[in-house]
């Protein structure tokens, strides 16, 4: 592979300005197709296979024209104090609304009296209208959406108080500062890092590249695909924190090349093929994790697994094209001011502590290394037992889905949901809807048992269809929607009642969801982590150092929901996240962070592992090797989780929950991962096993294949040593193990 990748590299280098044009033309149609393709008409969500989906699925084909998949909204009315909903000045004022959201849209399905509805709290203080529309939220027209706002600002004008709740007025999350504040700190840790805003450029402008082309790509195939708007915000997250590092890595190697005075076209080839290899194959893990979110079998989830991988995918592949064909355009000016010498020939005369020479002064990653040599035990423990302390709180997870009590108290949605609250219960911001498939007396049966059981405030007749073989009961609970208590009472009713009654609505669906989360966490952590095992055993030609690479990602991410549960389950902190009302961890959360931080934690392994097994393989002893691994490649490892945890952490300033807790997870995860697991665990037990982390049966060497990430077939490609390093060089280091 590295011999092919020198040829694709020198390649893109010589032909840099296609490449380039390739690219760019690449991004104009992407661009094209998103501004002239449709809006995306819908965004399902379905869950196969579950009881709620099974329940939905009979009322489309029971109650046709029931829009059971219409958007919904709840407008809801607080009297002044000392007055009464019922009062009839007040009563004229909702029911003008009433008449008004009838004819404020043709999108509208039914609008329900308060007062013929029973929709009117005991003291009479708290009062709501619900309406009901033909299409489902993503399909609702501005017009629409505009309509239900200004008839709800009409009416708090004449002296009620009026918030408006519901799916209706779900839209895309807005992007925030806090993404743009990511970028700039990735552009300030580049500059750092390399000395060169020319070298600290390519990284982003290529990233930017690849996000543009990836979310342009799913924008423009949403309709189509019926992908939601989350889709595109992870593929941006993902695709910004992956392209930089990638890039990253490529042209820090190509410096190191040419201090060791490689021509530039050279130096490019050796940088992709070497560096370039560790791309590769950091880019499968991550691929692999997020395709593998197909085996929970939920549309949504696998959609937005696919769409992230894509642009992982494009991330590779400009990493291994355009950064050589740029760094064909910048010259010398790739490296810092005071390192350009020699740039007519291309060769780069750095300091010795730039080059990594033994006889230079050790740099922070030579001294770390080691420090950890010295101490293996004691660096472990802290390590093991730093990380399982953060994760005890794990052990307390309770997982949903975040509604509108999850939202911020500056919105309508928040604020209706806490005067549905205060007025009728908390369980009327999440009724059951009870779906029975059976005649008039079996539906009058099933009322008669839920209404025996406890957690229960109203139990409605049943409504049946036209045909009297399908009937739907509105159960509402006492609790509050993601609370254990409503989702005991989902169970009480499903065993309370027969095979041909069904639970459903957005609380027994979020219920349905975290189950099916739950039985699917084991089989995809199976899969995800059996299958990058054998890749890195490819890679690294070994049993242990893979072995060890999976328990250590298992050890942070469990450390990561830790904290995602102290700060969004228990409130820790809060107040710093924007957490303003602490509530169960969204349901897809611990299968999502198995997917996301595994690809990015395998990122990191393959990164400084392969530069110490290059060091291995070339005859230094396995302590030299993780000296010389950390040498060249702690710094940039170090920068790019930076980047990483900066490029996350940007959305934990949007609004929506969701994005919120996937920003915070993911980047306390690479926080764990890179700082801890990567940098102080992974050397401290390479230390102690010595020799033996390399070891590989010889009848596994001979079937696995050789893909020479090392680069040792460059040697015979390029007619010369692939480099200096070797048990009798000059970058030997005096460490034993």
């Amino acid at each position: 592979m590295a011999t092919f990748l020198y040829k694709l590299g020198r390649s893109a280098f010589r032909r840099r300005r296609l490449v380039a044009l390739l690219w760019v033309a690449l991004l104009a149609l992407a661009g094209a197709g998103a501004a002239t393709a449709p809006a995306a008409t819908s965004s399902s969500f379905s869950i196969p296979g579950t009881e709620a989906q099974k329940a939905f699925d009979l009322l489309e084909r029971r109650f046709p024209g029931g829009n059971a998949d219409g958007a919904t909204a709840r407008v809801v009315f607080k009297a002044p104090d000392g007055q009464k909903m019922t009062d009839a000045p007040n009563k004229a004022k909702v029911e003008k609304v009433v008449d008004e959201l009838k004819s404020g849209s043709d999108q509208v399905a039914s609008v329900t009296d308060p007062y013929t509805a029973q929709a009117v709290s005991k003291d009479g203080s708290t009062a709501y209208v619900s309406v009901s529309y033909k299409v489902s939220g993503m399909e609702l027209s501005d017009a629409t959406r505009e309509a239900l706002q200004k008839t709800g600002h009409d009416a708090q004008g004449q002296g009620l108080t009026v918030e408006i709740g519901g799916d209706a007025l779900q839209t895309v999350p807005a992007t925030g500062a806090g993404e743009i504040v990511g970028v700039v700190i990735a552009g300030i840790v580049l500059v750092m890092t390399f000395g060169s805003l020319v070298a600290a450029g390519l990284p982003l402008l290529t990233a930017i590249i690849g996000v543009g082309i990836g979310v342009s790509s799913i924008t423009a195939l949403a309709g189509v695909l019926d992908l939601g708007s989350t889709t595109s915000t992870l593929a941006m997250m993902i695709g910004l924190a992956v392209g930089i590092d990638y890039a990253l890595f490529i042209v820090s190697r190509y410096r190191a090349e040419l201090a060791e005075g490689r021509e530039r076209e050279d130096a490019a080839g050796r940088a992709v093929g070497t560096a370039g290899s560790a791309v590769v194959f950091a880019g499968l893990t991550v691929v692999i994790a997020l395709v593998g979110l197909a085996v929970v079998n939920i549309p949504m989830l696998t959609k937005m697994g696919f769409a992230a991988a894509g642009t992982v995918l494009i991330a590779v592949l400009i990493a291994l094209t355009l950064i050589p064909a740029l760094l064909g355009f910048a010259g010398s000016k790739v490296m810092g001011r005071k390192q350009r010498k020699g740039a007519a020939t291309g060769a780069v005369d750095l300091t010795k502590a730039e080059t990594g020479k033994a006889d230079a002064k050790p740099n922070a990653g030579t001294r770390w290394a080691r420090f950890v040599i010295r101490r293996p035990v004691m660096v472990l423990l802290v390590g093991v037992l730093g990380l399982g302390a953060i994760a005890l709180p794990a052990a307390s997870l309770e997982m949903g889905l975040p509604d509108d009590g999850s939202s911020p108290t500056s919105t309508s949605q928040r604020r209706a949901y806490d005067l549905l609250s205060g007025g009728f219960g908390p369980g009327f911001n999440g009724p059951l809807m009870v779906v029975v498939d059976g005649d008039e007396t079996a539906a009058e049966s099933t009322v008669e048992k839920i209404k025996g059981l406890d957690g229960i405030v109203a139990v409605t007749p049943p409504t049946p269809n036209k045909a009297g073989d399908t009937a739907m009961i509105t159960v509402v609970p006492k609790d509050r929607p993601s609370s254990v208590a409503t989702e005991d009472l989902v169970h009480d009713i499903r065993d309370a009642t027969g095979d041909n009654v069904l639970v459903t609505g957005a609380t027994a669906m979020n219920i349905d969801f975290s189950q099916k989360m739950n039985d699917a966490l084991l089989p995809y952590l199976a899969l995800v982590v059996g299958l990058a095992f054998l890749l890195l055993m490819v890679v690294f030609r070994s049993i242990l150092v893979p072995l060890k690479a999976a328990l250590g990602f298992l050890l942070s991410v469990v450390a990561a929901l830790g904290a995602v549960v102290a700060v969004f389950q228990w409130g820790w902190l809060g107040g710093l996240f924007g957490v303003e009302q602490p509530g169960p961890v969204m349901s897809m959360m611990p299968i999502f962070m198995v997917g996301v931080v595994f690809g990015l934690a395998m990122d990191y392994e393959v990164f400084l592992v392969t530069r110490m097994r290059e060091a291995y393989v070339h005859g230094e002893r396995p302590g030299e090797a993780i000296v010389t691994g950390f040498r060249h490649s702690a710094r940039v490892v170090t920068a790019a989780a930076v980047i990483m945890i900066a490029v996350f952490s940007g959305f934990i300033g949007m609004d929506d929950q969701m994005i919120k807790m996937i920003g915070f997870g993911l980047a306390i995860a690479v926080l764990f991962d890179a700082f801890v697991v990567r940098m102080a665990i992974v050397p401290a037990v390479l230390a102690l096993l010595g020799h033996k982390a390399w070891w590989l049966p010889k009848w596994l060497d001979k079937v696995l294949p050789n893909v020479d990430v090392e680069g040792e077939g460059l040697a015979k490609t390029t007619g010369s040593p692939d480099s200096p390093r070797g048990p009798h060089g000059p970058e030997r280091e005096l460490v034993n193990v």
